[in-house]
């Protein structure tokens, strides 16, 4: 069924930032799927795998993949008909072509609605310290728990910390836990990756944390729509207007 899924999605979803589908197969046992060739592999490889010790990914290029990944969900929960909600938008999800532009990819997950919908219940699936709230707790799924997720993936860019860390106690701290005391104390410079060596933009570090914790409230209706989150981008450090675009809620008729 995953398998499936993905097939039909990718097959409807043309998009600069999805992945695209070149083919598939399905014959006896195998299930195979080509796509386009990403050669600067996934972000989690660059943040946290085989090619972190390389700090390819400098702040410009971690901009660029902020806002390609958000034009990419943007699509599929704006412009693709019917509405597409991935449910696993994570790091490893994220893949980078030659000029590392994000391609979301994964689509086993992914849900289609119709308009006539804005959330629905269901069976769990996706990646812990990505999920929303409401929907780990209560399989509640829409378009606003991708947008959760996106969040922590926007935290994960800035700092280079896993969704989910194991600290010298045993005990795990998620990235929202680590991040919001130095929100708390306005020390926001704090929660840049040190791999960056101090190189990168404050006015952009400051539109990036404000869209990012604007995503994961744990209010579901208080979130963006991935669409406000784009347009927030585009405007750059203008914060007053960020913040206006975001909680414009009649600036796009959804409520998912």
């Amino acid at each position: 069924m995953d398998f499936a899924v993905e097939v039909e999605i990718l097959g409807r979803a043309r998009h600069k930032n999805l992945l695209g589908l070149r083919g598939f197969y399905a014959g006896g046992d195998e299930r195979l799927i080509v796509y386009d060739y990403m050669p600067n592999h996934s972000i989690v490889s660059h943040l946290h795998g085989e090619l972190a010790s390389s700090s390819l990914l400098d702040w410009s290029r971690r901009m660029k993949i902020a806002i390609g990944a958000a034009e990419g969900l943007a699509y599929l929960h704006h412009e693709a008909k019917p509405y597409i909600i991935h449910r696993d938008i994570k790091a490893s999800n994220v893949l980078l072509d030659s000029d590392f532009s994000p391609r979301v990819a994964d689509f086993g997950f992914a849900k289609l609605i119709s308009e006539e919908v804005s959330h629905m219940t269901t069976k769990v699936k996706g990646t812990v310290g990505y999920l929303a709230p409401e929907y780990a707790m209560w399989g509640k799924v829409s378009k606003s728990c991708d947008v959760y997720s996106y969040g922590i993936l926007v935290l994960e860019l800035i700092s280079g910390k896993k969704p989910v860390e194991k600290l010298p106690d045993g005990k795990k701290r998620d990235i929202v836990q680590w991040v919001t005391p130095f929100l708390e104390k306005g020390s926001i410079e704090d929660v840049v990756d040190l791999n960056l060596c101090g190189k990168f933009e404050h006015a952009q570090l400051r539109v990036l944390l404000t869209v990012a914790m604007e995503c994961i409230s744990n209010k579901r209706e208080k979130r963006p729509t991935m669409w406000q989150v784009t347009e927030a981008l585009k405007f750059g450090p203008e914060q007053k207007r960020i913040k206006e675009v975001i909680r414009n809620k009649d600036a796009v008729h959804d409520d998912g």
